[in-house]
């Protein structure tokens, strides 16, 4: 074999090997699941290149995070008198929104406008009502009037409807309502909790143990096409949508072993997003896809107060902690 013809084999065998290693780091997820969690995944949701792909590509390297994010901040470290609070995503201009010393207020979400805040708030024994704060002026609309047990408020994204859940004691509900508080009514056949809207705002997407085990299910806002989403052990229900409607991130584990994971929109390709020994869970797209906001212990693990805010991009990489108290920050929902 002359030289030309050696170096010519010997550069083939260098970029096959080239190859090999490239398409296995592009393989790897953001983390490796828990044994328990991979062994599932495994046999329902198995790892996709296509798809894994697909969310770094979406993610913007050189893209600062922008809007603001609304959370559960629990200044009293008393659950009975949690609080809503605010925090630009560059984790400036934090404060504190509800006023109320007396009162639990829980499970914020930004309007689609970025001007106005939605939560629950306990009004009496079995009786949380649904409250809109103005973030710039601070002045506070009730939106139900003892209807029940209510949580998980959420505006569509027209801005026209609001999507949240009803507690009786024989089930969990999903209902609509219009922005002002009228027109009240249930989605025929959406049991469960934690809803949130489908881009398009055709579709709610809930968790529910209506075939056992807690899953996501998705449904559409007449009560048609039910269909359950999510295969994953340890379900807890926050999740979320992506802006383009093509993936979805909700988190699953045992208690103090949560992690976010991030899937299609169909439920299929499931991987692990978050780093792991966090403890991560609800998570929250950026409104410009890039970025998820969740809740963590990285800092302060074990501590029932050690609970902040974070923020990863869509890939997992460049986690940054938000904020910095020495109370529990949680239930993050990402705005404008």
């Amino acid at each position: 074999m002359n030289l030309f013809n050696k170096i010519k084999r010997y550069g083939l065998i260098l970029l096959t090997a080239m190859v090999f290693i490239l398409a296995c780091n592009t393989l790897s997820p953001a983390s490796t699941p828990t044994s328990n969690l991979l062994a599932t995944l495994a046999a329902s949701t198995p790892l996709s290149a296509d798809s894994t792909a697909q969310v770094i590509a979406s993610a913007s390297p050189n893209g600062e995070p922008k809007g603001q994010i609304a959370f559960t901040c629990q200044v009293f470290k008393v659950t009975a008198i949690n609080q809503i609070c605010i925090i630009h995503a560059d984790g400036t201009g934090f404060r504190r929104l509800t006023t109320d010393n007396t009162k639990q207020h829980y499970y914020p979400s930004v309007a689609p406008d970025g001007k106005s805040v939605i939560y629950a708030a306990f009004r009496g024994p079995n009786i949380y009502e649904i409250y809109e704060i103005e973030i710039a002026s601070g002045s506070v609309k009730q939106l139900t009037d003892r209807l029940g047990n209510l949580n998980a408020p959420e505006i569509s994204p027209d801005g026209k409807s609001i999507v949240f859940k009803l507690s009786t004691p024989k089930s969990n509900q999903i209902w609509l309502m219009d922005r002002d508080g009228s027109n009240q009514h249930r989605i025929p056949n959406a049991l469960g909790w934690d809803p949130t809207w489908s881009p398009d705002g055709k579709t709610i997407l809930f968790a529910s143990d209506m075939e056992g085990a807690i899953e996501l299910f998705s449904i559409r806002v007449d009560g048609s096409e039910l269909n359950k989403i999510s295969d994953l052990p340890a379900m807890r229900g926050r999740s979320d949508w992506s802006p383009d409607g093509q993936f979805i991130v909700t988190y699953s584990g045992q208690p103090w072993n949560r992690d976010v994971y991030i899937m299609n929109a169909d439920g299929s390709n499931t991987y692990m997003l978050s780093p792991t020994g966090g403890n991560s869970q609800g998570p929250s797209f950026s409104p410009d896809g890039q970025w998820v906001a969740f809740t963590s212990y990285f800092d302060i693990y074990g501590d029932d107060h050690g609970c902040e805010i974070y923020i990863m991009r869509v890939d997992g990489s460049d986690v940054r902690r938000l904020t910095n108290n020495d109370y529990c920050d949680y239930q993050p929902r990402w705005g404008p």
